[in-house]
């Protein structure tokens, strides 16, 4: 999608090489863990005080085995550090 969808380019182009930067992280502490890459995300979600339940949207079954993993997992507060480090806040767009 991300190939062909242009309006998702315009919304998105600007902020890609940060927000690959997050992505790469969530990489590499799921791979230190040896767990994928969801599972950390819904991880850290889990920890936020401001979540009160993350919309996970499974539409297939391992989404939903993903959600429910992620419970276990325990994230440090180096893990966490290293998760918010690189990540830069962004201004909202494609709303007038």
């Amino acid at each position: 999608r991300a190939g062909t969808d242009a309006f998702g380019r315009t919304l998105y182009a600007k902020t890609q090489a940060a927000d690959r930067s997050v992505v790469e992280r969530v990489g590499q502490i799921a791979e230190a863990k040896g767990a994928p890459m969801a599972q950390v995300a819904l991880a850290w979600l889990l920890q936020q005080p401001a979540v009160t339940a993350p919309i996970i949207g499974a539409s297939k079954p391992h989404h939903l085995e993903d959600a429910v993993a992620a419970l276990s997992i325990n994230l440090s507060a180096e893990d966490i550090e290293q998760l918010e480090a690189p990540y830069q806040p962004h201004p909202v767009l494609g709303f007038s």
